[in-house]
């Protein structure tokens, strides 16, 4: 299985070249990447039958470069194993493959606690990619009732970040 650190190099070179989607299978993991513009994060797939990639990324005194405004929000479908009261919650989901960061440098306050109110347009969270932090914007009004990842941690496309009781 390919370490974090080869995936980030593969995605390097991707980015670099003039290859738009390429695929890579081994052991019922599958990485694809594909390029969706030159300013778009490369996207990386994951089999949910492969094992995780661990990683204890080193968190930045300060970001590199000024954030993009990202975006993510989905529904949280109601699962039977689910508890009757997480069912009207609502998911922020990462939009990209990249490292979890609860505040902009080591030194601050995080963006948001559990029991904080958040709007469409608050900063969540940065998820930083190919020396890119990017700001996560909640897209959903209401209160964080919990926070699903803990800060540098490694995070998928699609993952859940936090949970949200809409108002």
């Amino acid at each position: 299985m390919l370490k974090v650190q080869e995936i980030r190099e593969l995605i390097k070179l991707v980015d670099q070249s003039s290859i738009n989607e390429f695929v890579y299978e081994q052991e019922g993991t599958k990485i694809k990447l594909k390029k969706t513009g030159q300013e778009q994060p490369v996207s990386v797939g994951h089999q949910p039958a492969a094992e995780p990639v661990q990683s204890e990324p080193v968190k930045p005194d300060k970001p590199a470069q000024a954030p993009e405004k990202i975006a993510a929000v989905e529904a949280s479908p109601a699962a039977p194993k689910e508890e009757a009261h997480q069912e009207h919650l609502q998911k922020i989901v990462s939009p990209m493959v990249g490292t979890f960061y609860q505040s902009s440098s080591p030194d601050t306050d995080a963006y948001v606690k559990t029991g904080s109110k958040v709007t469409k347009d608050s900063i969540v969270c940065i998820v930083e990619a190919m020396k890119l932090f990017n700001e996560i914007e909640a897209e959903v009004e209401g209160e964080i009732v919990e926070i699903l990842v803990k800060d540098g941690q490694l995070v998928e496309y699609g993952q859940p970040l936090f949970l949200v009781k809409p108002e």
